[in-house]
């Protein structure tokens, strides 16, 4: 009787939640199984004791799909604690709700209106409709993409290691880290031992990409690869799909470009024209939002250092693994500016004319962006003794969940270790569901104040 009217008082509150307040709970409570995972003894490696803070910060790096550590996960974890850091990062990087529903659909559960809004939200979606079977594909792809990464790499690690097993072993997590845009590694030194070896580079550049470039949209190009050569002309790509690639390949190329020139004379000044090329690609590519590194960013220039940062602060793809503002975001932002400059108001994209709601969430996600970095960076600064470069650096990389690191995190004060895990679990959940988790539900104003016209600039 009593765990009846128990259970009906817990219905009760999670009814009086809203969709996002939800979302936000789910995450919350993915951290705490994973904290209390990676706190048992048998997920350490012998001799290695790990502090309560420690552990919570591991945890919520990896639900997050961050990547940035206080300790090394090769020396301090044992196998069973690695394999959860990967369970994480997969939870991570397909959102919570996807994989909840891929359980009840196991269960053979019935998937109603409000799991449908759940995942809908989780996945940043503008509709309800279908919205199960995205979720079929996405798992899907992610799972099919890591397959045939692990492979590829695990067999390729047979030159690097001398045990089968140790080489699928890195594969495994390699194929999972870098699809996932998880940042986490076991090597002990990121992807610094392949730091000449191409191959390895640019299987990890494509997994990266997979991870960040949306899933909405790996799901249109698997559609379109599927339907008849002679039909594929009459394929119409999605809005979104063409402003997410354009930007997305836009901004790899432009970060490519902008490296090789800040550090053609420096960094690159006794480097030949391979290392140059994939360096670059390299940095470019994981500095938006994967974190793994072949090279030290101590030894880029403040500048380099500095432009990272803001290719960090933008993130990745929508619907994808990654975090920051978004590219889609950025785009929408710099697009209005200049269809502002040019005496217009509607923002026209491939044929298309853009919502005013979507500009509109997409200045106030920048902003509240904006603020948020320069709240935390003052406060940050205020308490902790390093450069105000390697603390934009990591402001940066805990907000877009992309990991890099200049080396201060381990050397960070509890409260600011707190303050990136909040950064990072805000990075994941998305700014918008962070904004809403504060309202219970949107109320519409029946009446309307006289309009009057304000001064601007």
């Amino acid at each position: 009787m009593y765990g009846e009217k128990k259970e009906i008082r817990v219905k009760r509150l999670f009814d009086r939640l809203s969709v996002v307040q939800l979302i936000s709970l789910y995450y919350l409570a993915a951290v705490t199984l994973f904290t209390i995972l990676l706190s048992l003894p048998i997920a350490h490696k012998d001799g290695v004791d790990l502090t309560f803070m420690d552990v919570l910060f591991t945890s919520v790096s990896a639900v997050s799909v961050t990547g940035l550590t206080v300790v090394s996960t090769a020396d301090s974890f044992s196998i069973f604690g690695v394999f959860v850091i990967a369970l994480a990062l997969q939870i991570g990087g397909l959102g919570v709700m996807a994989l909840g529903t891929m359980i009840w659909l196991i269960l053979g559960r019935k998937i109603g209106f409000r799991e449908r809004r759940l995942i809908m939200t989780d996945q940043n979606q503008q509709s309800i409709s279908g919205i199960v079977r995205l979720v079929k594909n996405m798992l899907f792809l992610i799972l099919t993409i890591e397959f045939i990464g692990f492979i590829i790499l695990g067999t390729y690690y047979l030159n690097y290691y001398d045990s089968i097993l140790e080489a699928y072993y890195q594969g495994f997590f390699s194929a999972i880290s870098a699809t996932t845009n998880g940042g986490f590694d076991i090597t002990g030194t990121s992807l610094h031992m392949f730091q000449h070896d191409y191959f390895v580079q640019f299987v990890h550049i494509l997994l990266i990409i997979a991870g960040a470039i949306g899933f909405p949209v790996l799901i249109e190009v698997k559609e379109y690869l599927k339907i008849n050569p002679e039909e594929r002309n009459l394929k119409r790509f999605s809005l979104f799909t063409k402003l997410t690639t354009f930007t997305y390949f836009v901004l790899l190329a432009f970060s490519f470009v902008v490296i090789i020139i800040l550090e053609f004379n420096h960094y690159f000044s006794d480097k030949s024209w391979h290392e140059i090329l994939f360096t670059s690609l390299f940095q470019s590519t994981t500095a938006r939002s994967a974190g793994l590194s072949t090279m030290d960013v101590n030894d880029f220039t403040e500048q380099t250092q500095i432009f990272l940062s803001s290719m960090m602060f933008i993130g990745a793809s929508p619907s994808s693994v990654g975090g920051g503002i978004r590219t889609t975001t950025f785009a929408l932002v710099i697009i209005f500016i200049l269809t502002f400059a040019r005496g217009q108001t509607h923002i026209k994209l491939f044929g298309r004319q853009v919502e005013n709601e979507d500009l509109f969430k997409a200045v106030v996600v920048t902003l509240l962006a904006i603020v948020m970095f320069l709240v935390s960076l003052i406060i940050v600064t205020a308490v902790e003794p390093f450069s105000l470069t390697s603390i934009i650096f990591e402001v940066n990389s805990a907000f877009g969940t992309t990991g890099l690191s200049m080396g201060i995190t381990s050397d960070l004060s509890n409260f600011s270790k707190t303050l990136l895990m909040a950064l990072m679990f805000i990075g994941r959940i998305g700014l918008l569901t962070f904004l809403f988790t504060f309202n219970k539900q949107k109320r519409k104003s029946n009446y309307r104040y006289p309009k009057e016209r304000i001064n601007i600039g």
